[in-house]
């Protein structure tokens, strides 16, 4: 599930100290990055935020974390050009690489390492940081805008593929060529995100009226999702569920929209209560047939399943579906500096309930303003694994695996289970020192101990 989760806002409202806030792969973690370091937090509870790491490295506007590894991409509008990689547990430098303009954008998952310039993109193996292609003169992308799917069987990245309209080019990063180029809106994207099983790919317009999915990698358009019609927005952030049944859509309003993806027909009849909606919404089906395209493609767009009211709008935020204590969440994080978690109701969605607030900085707000429920913990948060834990092991086998021994710096040890999905292909252990000892690389992949320039 990667999501178009990454959110900078800098100088954020006045008095922020965000630089931006993004969601790991699986949304088990929230990183923030600020004016005087950066944070990680665990999201594994609801009614309680941990923060493991913190630190002091200055104005940080891109953080980045690779699941739950002790792998983070750090960048600093001091030095905007250089993308540090950190193991933040032994708080050692894995590499660091100069670019020739600002870095824009940092995607990872288990195969590869994309960083977004303006008008390039650069495509690294994560194992050992060698760079594998540049795209060169990509369409003009001021924002930065792209995506990185996080299934472990491929690697699609998805980029604006102009700068007059809102195409897509769906590129395979495993493979280093194009998959397809998707004619996905008339007006400049503004978000994208693929599904967890990278089947599927969303995406929103600048206009910020309409929420299209397409067909991984053919391309094919799926679904259409009306947002709303009377105004235009600026979506700031598209996520899908871990299932990928459902997609949220996050803006400059006060109100986040949870879509639900699926076939006309696949419900059952039980599922088709008679309510006046349900009614009306069959009668355009069946009428769209005779009225124009224009027309009936609109009538055929489906309305939110689910919503969220926030406490206020204009403001920054990002947001992401996840599994809690194992009921479904929706996360926003906004700029303000706090973390609201709401319940979703996955039969009858409606209006979400706020189950917890969470304050990003000082003292947690502890029910203040909140509607909680008290729900039962299914234990304590599962331990960090090192970066080797999800870099370095197969990914075959059953749901869970058991390692056989780990590294020694608080990562997983001999006998913990850890989901399937923490695991990926690869022999090479990025934590050990030995065989990848924390020195800068060059631009060939070689360690001299000197910073590498792009």
């Amino acid at each position: 599930m990667e999501t178009a989760v990454g959110a900078g806002w800098p100088g954020g409202p006045d008095g922020s100290v965000f630089g931006c806030a993004s969601f790991n792969q699986d949304s088990t973690s929230l990183a923030l990055g600020t004016k005087t370091g950066y944070k990680l937090f665990s999201l594994t509870m609801v009614e309680k935020l941990d923060c493991i790491h913190e630190s002091e490295i200055p104005d940080v506007f891109i953080v980045e974390r690779l699941f739950s590894s002790s792998l983070v991409v750090v960048v600093s509008s001091t030095m905007p050009q250089r993308m540090n990689v950190n193991h933040f547990k032994k708080g050692t430098e894995i590499c660091s690489y100069s670019y020739p303009n600002k870095i824009l954008a940092v995607k990872l998952n288990r195969q590869r390492l994309v960083v977004c310039l303006e008008e390039s993109v650069y495509i690294h193996n994560i194992k050992d940081m060698k760079l594998l292609k540049i795209l060169l003169n990509t369409p003009s992308n001021p924002a930065g805008l792209c995506a990185l799917s996080i299934n472990h069987s491929n690697s699609y990245l998805a980029y604006p593929g102009s700068a007059t309209s809102g195409e897509i080019i769906v590129y395979d990063a495993i493979n280093l060529t194009t998959a397809t180029t998707i004619p996905a809106h008339d007006s400049l994207l503004a978000a994208l995100t693929f599904n967890t099983l990278a089947t599927k790919l969303a995406s929103a317009s600048e206009r910020g009226t309409v929420i299209r999915v397409f067909s991984i990698p053919e391309g094919l358009r799926l679904f259409e999702f009306r947002r709303g019609m009377k105004r235009y927005v600026s979506i700031s952030s598209l996520s899908f569920s871990p299932d990928g049944q459902y997609l949220s859509a996050s803006s400059n309003t006060e109100t986040v929209h949870i879509f639900k993806v699926e076939q006309v027909g696949q419900c059952s009849g039980e599922d088709k209560a008679a309510t006046w909606s349900a009614y009306v919404g069959r009668m355009f089906s069946a009428a769209s047939s005779y009225l124009p395209a224009q027309v009936s493609g609109m009538m055929s767009q489906d309305r939110a399943f689910a919503t969220v009211h926030l406490q206020s709008s204009g403001q920054k935020n990002v947001c992401t579906l996840a599994m809690i204590q194992k009921l479904p969440r929706l996360l926003v994080a906004t700029a303000d500096g706090q973390l609201f978690i709401y319940n979703l109701d996955p039969q009858d969605g409606g209006e979400c309930m706020l189950a917890h607030k969470h304050r990003l900085f000082g003292a947690d707000e502890e029910n203040e303003g909140t509607e909680s429920e008290e729900l039962e913990a299914t234990g304590p948060p599962q331990p960090c694994p090192s970066y080797a834990a999800t870099a370095a092991l197969p990914a075959s086998g059953p749901v869970t695996a058991t390692l056989t021994g780990y590294s020694e710096d608080g990562g997983a040890k001999k006998g913990e289970v850890i989901p399937e999905h923490e695991f990926a292909a690869g022999p090479v252990c990025l934590d050990d020192e030995n065989e990848f000892p924390p020195i800068n690389w060059c631009r060939d992949g070689t360690g001299d101990g000197q910073e590498g320039c792009l």
